[in-house]
């Protein structure tokens, strides 16, 4: 009887340290989940240039950059993928302008101009911000050659300020074709927009992606850099003098790319040729009545090509970290409510903030919408990415969501977590980017990846390559298919376009993304 009573009261005591531990476990779990990485107030350590690279990250950035590659159209002189060839050398040619560049929107042939201009703001904002990052990894330059092959186009599709061409192609006609761009005979109409025909979204978006192009070639090409500028400032005025949206002066384009608002993009472009030009009718454009109209401040948005406000708030973020003593007395309330915006945006990204989105799958990938889902994970995470940096660089040590505080550190978690869900850490035990890991889609639709070299395929004989049971026999390498559905499944078809067909704007967000995680390093406190 003694030796049993002394045991209880061994065992119970051990009982009552376990759940002792258990409780100050708990505790310290939804402390340290309460303040994030940061245990004080001390801000973390400014990086320095770029540090160790991440191999995973390299490896999967080399893989993106190639599909800019693929989509290039005209002649390609310097041609890295070979099962691609010269192809569209007459577009623009019934206008007398050589249209011949830019690149191929999808699985298709059309060049639709809103989204590969949002694709050249994007790519110049992550060259902006990651140059040296991707530099260190041989990147830089592949990235700026692609860059300047769309703005090259982007250029031509101007010839006077008041007419910007936004399509090449008839995308019903080019709908029912599969055949590859080497060997296309389908119509190539032009559409454009005018002071009749407006369309200040379209007009817009083309302003930011040669504002922010501008600065990417400031030192390596400064006549190339004016150029741009010159093109920027006019398409502005353009857009922000004849207001409209292209969708409804040119119905037929909603069908593809329908414009919601053009707000968001004359925020965006003023906020691009603040920074390119340092004049303050910008910043004023901005933070005035144009802001109160159309900034929805405190109300989050996704960023995609089609509505740019998150982009804008994290953009003139950049401001009030590096600027505020500059900007303050004149600007300084207008900028807060961007500051403001971008951190209730970054706010509703962190799993575990209070105000936290639900709008992602069990396994935390955010998800939006079951067309291209992938979208609008990649580039929120790219915007905490560059958000986290900002802090960093600026030793902001935390981000306030209500009652809880969260480091950079947890920012960039997040945007890691998002990445490595792209490619493979998921249900599927697959990467979404086609050509890196063991397991990828081989069935992307994609037209000349699914359709040998050799053959001899004209519009319609070619649909057989569409319906064909085996896989590509040409690998879109880097491009970022559509992805998952809500419930964490995918279906590998080529007939599958919702989530089998990458885009060349998916890759931009791509790239920048990995573009950020490459390595470490701090952000330059001017982008000039």
């Amino acid at each position: 009887m003694g030796e049993k009573s002394k045991s209880g009261g061994c065992f119970g005591w051990f009982i009552a340290f376990v759940i002792l531990a258990l409780v100050v476990g708990a505790i310290v779990f939804t402390v340290k989940k309460k303040i994030g990485h940061s245990h004080s107030d001390k801000p973390l350590p400014v990086p320095g240039p770029p540090g160790a690279i991440d191999q995973k990250y390299s490896s999967a950035l080399k893989t993106a950059m190639q599909f800019f590659d693929i989509q290039k159209s005209g002649k390609l002189s310097d041609n890295k993928i070979s099962w691609r060839g010269d192809s569209a050398l007459k577009d623009g040619s019934q206008a007398n302008l050589d249209l011949s560049k830019g690149m191929y929107d999808a699985g298709d042939h059309m060049k639709f101009g809103f989204p590969m201009a949002f694709t050249a703001t994007v790519l110049s904002w992550a060259i902006l911000e990651y140059g040296d990052q991707m530099d260190a990894v041989g990147q830089l330059e592949p990235a700026k050659d692609s860059l300047k092959w769309i703005t090259d186009y982007l250029i031509h599709a101007h010839p006077s300020p008041n007419v910007l061409y936004i399509q090449v192609g008839d995308p019903s006609a080019d709908h029912k074709c599969w055949d590859r761009p080497e060997s296309m005979t389908e119509p190539r109409p032009l559409t454009q927009i005018n002071a009749s025909s407006p369309g200040s979204d379209v007009a817009a978006e083309t302003a930011a992606a040669m504002a922010s192009a501008s600065l990417v070639f400031k030192k390596s090409d400064s006549t190339y850099s004016s150029s741009l500028l010159k093109h920027a400032k006019e398409l502005f005025t353009f857009a922000d003098k004849n207001r409209g949206l292209y969708s409804e002066s040119i119905p037929g384009v909603a069908t593809y790319y329908n414009s919601t608002g053009y707000g968001d993009e004359l925020l965006w472009a003023a906020s691009w040729l603040y920074h390119a030009t340092d004049d303050d009718s910008y910043l004023k454009y901005v933070t005035g009545q144009n802001g109160e109209d159309y900034a929805q401040w405190g109300s989050p948005t996704w960023f995609s090509w089609d509505n740019k406000l998150a982009g804008t708030q994290v953009l003139l973020s950049r401001l009030s970290f590096f600027k505020a003593k500059d900007l303050s007395s004149s600007y300084g309330s207008g900028l807060q409510n961007y500051r403001k915006s971008a951190e209730a945006v970054m706010c509703g990204l962190l799993p575990g903030s209070p105000t936290a989105t639900e709008s992602r799958t069990k396994k935390g990938l955010i998800w939006v919408s079951q067309w291209n889902a992938l979208q609008h994970p990649v580039a929120s995470a790219f915007l905490a990415a560059i958000y986290s940096d900002y802090m960093l660089t600026s030793q902001t040590p935390k981000l306030k969501c209500d009652s809880s505080s969260y480091s950079p550190l947890d920012l960039r978690d997040f945007a890691k977590s998002q990445a490595d869900y792209v490619l493979g850490k998921n249900p599927m035990h697959m990467s979404f980017l086609v050509g890196y890991g063991d397991k990828f889609p081989q069935y992307v639709h994609h037209r000349g990846a699914s359709i040998p070299t050799d053959a001899k395929t004209g519009c319609k004989d070619g649909f057989k390559w569409l319906d064909s049971t085996d896989p590509n026999p040409n690998v879109a390498t880097g491009g970022l298919v559509g992805g998952p559905f809500l419930n964490e499944t995918y279906i590998d078809s080529r007939n599958n376009s919702m989530q089998a067909e990458p885009s060349t704007y998916n890759s931009a967000v791509i790239v920048g993304l990995l573009s950020s995680l490459v390595t470490t390093s701090s952000i330059a406190q001017s982008l000039k």
